[in-house]
């Protein structure tokens, strides 16, 4: 290492504890919703010519992050690793992005984890190997003690939204409610107990990293009052200095719910 990178890390050092310091008994969000994006850009970057080497590099960030959202007491986080319009890129990309998913569903399922794996999105869009990965993950973990981490795989906002709608009509159907009767009770609490993560509080912070700034269908139903905060670092490359900052940001926001 030389001197310059040396003392480049002795300053993020010295700069990460004065964040966290600060961030004592400061508002803490109970869900984060993370946008895990810019591995292939990262990859690109750094003359890697292979875009599963940035998705690969990307995956080993996501353990860190989660002890990260553990030491601020972060209850649930939602992680946002493939899209339904991912699915549509050729098999020869999307296979090994698939197999590179398991692998992080399997290593967050170990038996020294704490954390309760949820997969939430169309799984019937998956392959079968893969639907059967995060279904045993979710098994695995199901009685841990630690944070609830929901892996977004082929998930997709309007159709979540699109789910939750097709799940009411059918269960208000099968007791007996006709479509009258439903169109006078109907209300936003009714959706909202269909959703993929029905059950859980709303996100109260977004992360974003390499620079875009949008959602990209994520959590479009539950984001209605999130706070976003988006970052030019690529996902592969984001630390827990640049988490901090999140957090800090987040923390100096009023939360007004419209008034």
């Amino acid at each position: 290492m030389g001197v310059r990178q040396f003392v480049r890390d002795l300053l993020t050092q010295v700069y990460e504890r004065r964040l966290a310091r600060g961030l004592v008994g400061a508002d803490t969000p109970r869900h984060v919703g993370v946008i895990v994006d810019g591995n292939r850009r990262w990859a690109r970057s750094i003359g890697l010519e292979d875009p599963n080497a940035g998705h690969r590099r990307g995956a080993d960030r996501i353990a860190s992050l989660l002890g990260w959202c553990d030491e601020a007491g972060v209850e649930v986080v939602t992680l946002f690793l493939l899209s339904t319009d991912n699915l549509s890129r050729p098999e020869p990309e999307l296979f090994p992005l698939l197999r590179i998913i398991e692998g992080v569903a399997e290593d967050l399922s170990a038996a020294d984890r704490r954390w309760q794996l949820r997969p939430v999105g169309a799984l019937e869009l998956l392959p079968a190997e893969t639907v059967a990965v995060l279904k045993q993950a979710e098994e695995n973990t199901r009685d841990r003690p630690g944070a609830t981490v929901n892996l977004a795989v082929g998930y997709g906002g309007r159709r979540e939204i699109a789910d939750a709608v097709r799940s009411l009509l059918a269960e208000q159907a099968a007791r007996g409610t006709s479509l009258e009767e439903l169109v006078e009770i109907l209300d936003v609490d009714h959706i909202a107990e269909h959703l993929y993560t029905r059950g859980q509080p709303d996100p109260d912070l977004v992360i974003r990293t390499s620079g875009e700034q949008r959602l990209s269908g994520f959590l479009l139903w539950q984001t209605a009052h999130s706070e976003f905060y988006f970052t030019d670092v690529y996902w592969p490359e984001f630390r827990r200095v640049d988490f901090l900052r999140a957090l800090r940001a987040y923390s100096a926001r009023h939360r007004r719910y419209g008034g």
